[in-house]
Order: C-alpha cells, then structure tokens, then sequence
C-alpha cells in the first residue's frame, strides 16, 4: 500500500468515530465516498464492522449499500447480513436505499422478502418481532409490497391476533386480576419489558421479578431508568435479580460495550450498581482486543482543552481495562502532570483527574520529555490534543530524542479535539514519524472504535486483518 492508499483506508476508519443516532444522512456521503474509491475495501470493512463495531448506524448504512452496490458479491454478502438486524433496522436500510440510493434492487427486495417469510415461519419469533417492532413489519410488508401471511395479517393489520399469539396474551395480560395473575403470564409467556409494563395495573414485586427474569442482560441495561422508576432498586430481591442479569452482561455476545456506561450516567443508579456497569463496559471492550503495547497518553490540558480532559479520563479508563503492557498518563500544558489512579474504573480515573482544569499555553513535548528522564519506554504514545503548540520542547524535537535514546519509534495516535487542525501531524510527518489521526465529534459512545487502532501492532496489520474478513455467501440458493 502506498501513503495515499493507507491514509484513505485509515480515513475510512477514522469515520466510523461518529455517532449519527438515527440521523443516517450524516454518514451517507462518506460511505458512498468510500465504496467508489476502493470498492474491495469497503467490502471486507462493512464485514468486519459488523463483528467488531458498535454503532448500529454505521452497520446499517454499510448493508445498504452492499444491497445496492454493482459488486455481484457485495449484494450476496448484503443478503446474507441483512438477516442479524431488527425489523426497524431493516426498514430504516429500505428507508435509506429508496432516499440515498435512488432504489432498492430486486436482490434486496427479495433478501427482505425472505427475511419476512423467515419469521413467519417461526411463530415464536414473529410474534416477538410483532409486539416489539409492529410498526416497523408493517411499513416492510406495505413499502415494498410484500403480502403478508394470513397469521401475520391477522395480527399486524386487522388486530385480530389468534388465541396462540403473543399479542393475544398481552390483552389477557390487560385484564388480569391480580399481580400474581400477570407475573404467571409473564413468565410462562415470557412478554417483554417494554409490552409488559404499559399493560400490567400495579407494578408490584412480584411482577418485577418476573419481568426482569424474561429480560436479556441488555434489556436490563437499556431500561435501567425505567426500572429504577419503578422501585426496581429499592427491593433487595429485585436489586439482586438485577445484579445477576448485570454480570451475564459482562459475557454476553449481544451487549453493546459503552451502552452500559451510558445507562449509568442516564440511570443515576447506585454507586455499586455503577461499577458492575463499567465492568459489563471493560469486558465487552476486552473483545475488540487486548493492548500488549506499553502505551502512554498525553492529555492536552492547556486552555480551552476541556474536552480533552474529559475524553482522556475515559480513554485511561478503557485502556487501563484491557491492557497488558505499561499504562503511563500524564495531562500537560507547559509542564507534565503525571497522573496514576488507584484502580481501573472510570470512577477511579475521574477521582485522578478532579484537581487538573484547562488553562495556560501547551507544550506537547514536555511530556514526551518527562517520560525520557523517568526511563520510561513504550510503544506507542496517544495524544489527546487540538494540535495545538506554542511552547517547548515541541513534540517533533523530543520525540526525535526520546527515539534515539531508547531505540524505539513509537506509533503516534492523535486523537483530535476541540477545533482541531493538522499542524502537529503535518509536521511529525515531514519528519517521518508515524502518525495516525482519528477525530472524536463528542460522542463517548463512539470511543471503544479506537481500540482496534490501538490493540494491534500497526496500522497496516488492522488493514490486513480487514482484507482478511471473507465476505459471507448465500447457502440457501
């Protein structure tokens, strides 16, 4: 690959940060950006992301565009993929063909064809995707004209769901007599949270439990206010439940990896509670991979670096969790502050970063050259920064002298902030210093997509491993 090659796959990665929740406009242009440039590329990207990202967004715009692409195996690999997605996430990637594409190909109307008739087989799964998503199976079914089976039809459009439905024991639910009455029909019927509770009368204990026990870890997680609302936290044996569905999360293969510290700045849940969320955070992010490279991060604390401070608190948090190598942070505006919590949680590196507030001018070197007095080697430096410089030692300078007294070169991560430009980066690269860039838009969401960048060796062996994920093929042809 030449420079020109690696920085546009590397801008490809650097695009995935964004977070657009649900506005897929902002993502458009640069999908339909990268699959005109490197067709191939995009491909085994919109593969791996689908394993290894977290923003459902990027996902869904990626299979849209393998649907739609002129790739003959681009389409199938589409058809295959479109099958892990929700119905609403297939009608938002039918939503966004007809606006950003211009059509939906016959291949696509017949992978969401088959996707339909593939529940309707399976009337268990039907009539939880019913209750769950009915809008969004409607809006398939009229959009591009599909007709319904005559179970699906009684459900979704004449609301006559038969005896054996789901949607028929929620209104049993309705009109039940007592608690014990509606949790013996949510345990043996399993009726999700969200159904269930806008249909029992009284949300008592009894309920509560049998509720939380139909719920999947991340149902737990996602509706964490609502149950604390509800009192679900001040009944020890509820709160126990919970905990328990909190540490299946940490194992779970369907439990997004920031949501659950998300959920507990959203939630205001209890400090202990709080914990086991960022351990579900810690674990899931351990999937994208473990760092083996020492590591430091220099967080730029200069004026009006705020955000820096901010986003370095939580970077040390999730890079303290998942790696195996020396962790060294300092904050810095003309002078180095070493900075070291007394453990992993994001709680603890809040408590590290209380006393350090934005101001003064910047010297990005003089950290680099605090770590070459305390002989401390890595092999990799993240730089959370605006590229701002105005002070020495300047970065290139003592970077170049940290190399050579240690007979290492570092790869340089810039994490971008604030109104942010190129000038660090512009230099470093005329001195042949191997810098990277991914720009972070404000979303805390979108930060475990820079593991990835960080856990593998270099630049061009996360490309390679890219390359390296085969795109999927149809077996029921």
């Amino acid at each position: 690959m030449d420079a020109a090659e690696r920085d546009l796959r590397l801008e490809m990665l650097n695009s995935l940060l964004t977070t657009p929740h649900r506005k897929l406009e902002d993502v458009a242009e640069i999908h339909a950006i990268m699959l005109e440039l490197d067709p191939i590329f995009y491909g085994h990207l919109g593969v791996w992301y689908q394993k290894q990202g977290d923003v459902r967004d990027h996902k869904e715009v990626f299979v849209a565009h393998l649907l739609t692409s002129p790739l003959p195996e681009h389409r199938e690999a589409g058809f295959v993929m479109l099958r892990e997605f929700a119905p609403y996430q297939v009608g938002r990637i039918v939503d966004f063909m007809k606006r950003h594409r211009g059509k939906v190909p016959r291949c696509a109307r017949t992978a969401v064809t088959r996707y339909l008739r593939d529940r309707e087989k399976n009337t268990q799964f039907f009539d939880r995707a019913a209750l769950r998503g009915r809008k969004a199976l409607k809006h398939l079914y009229a959009t591009l004209h599909v007709r319904p089976s005559d179970r699906a039809n009684a459900i979704l459009f004449k609301d006559k769901p038969p005896e054996d439905s789901l949607a028929y024991l929620v209104k049993r639910l309705a009109k039940a007599e007592t608690p014990a009455d509606q949790a013996a029909l949510i345990v043996e019927h399993q009726i999700p949270y969200p159904i269930a509770v806008g249909a029992v009368k009284q949300l008592t204990p009894t309920v509560l439990v049998a509720l939380i026990n139909a719920m999947t870890p991340q149902e737990v997680i996602n509706n964490l206010k609502s149950l604390k609302q509800r009192g679900a936290m001040d009944c020890v044996q509820v709160k126990a439940l919970i905990d328990e569905k909190l540490q299946k999360a940490q194992t779970s293969d369907r439990v997004s990896a920031y949501k659950a510290r998300v959920a507990a700045e959203v939630a205001g849940v209890d400090r202990s509670t709080t914990a086991q969320l960022e351990r579900v955070t810690d674990e899931q992010v351990k999937k994208r991979g473990k760092i083996s490279q020492s590591t430091a991060l220099l967080v730029d604390k200069s004026g009006s670096m705020h955000q820096a401070l901010e986003v370095g608190k939580r970077l040390a948090a999730l890079i303290s969790g998942i790696t195996d190598a020396d962790l060294f942070v300092y904050a810095f505006d003309t002078m180095p502050y070493e900075i070291k919590a007394r453990g992993k949680e994001l709680s603890d590196w809040e408590r590290a970063f209380q006393h350090l507030h934005a101001g003064g001018g910047t010297s990005i070197g003089c950290a680099v050259e605090a770590m070459r007095a305390k002989k401390q080697s890595v092999e990799q430096i993240i730089l959370v920064t605006d590229e701002g410089e105005n002070n020495a030692p300047y970065f290139t300078s003592t970077y170049q002298s940290y190399c050579r007294e240690f007979g290492v070169m570092p790869n340089v991560t810039i994490v971008k902030v604030g109104y942010a430009y190129d000038w660090l980066e512009t230099q470093g690269k005329q001195k042949q210093i191997p810098i990277e860039t991914v720009t972070f838009n404000g979303d805390y969401y979108s930060l475990p997509n820079v593991v990835p960048l960080l856990s593998r060796p270099s630049r061009l062996e996360l490309l390679m491993e890219i390359l390296d994920s085969p795109l999927p093929v149809r077996d029921d042809q």
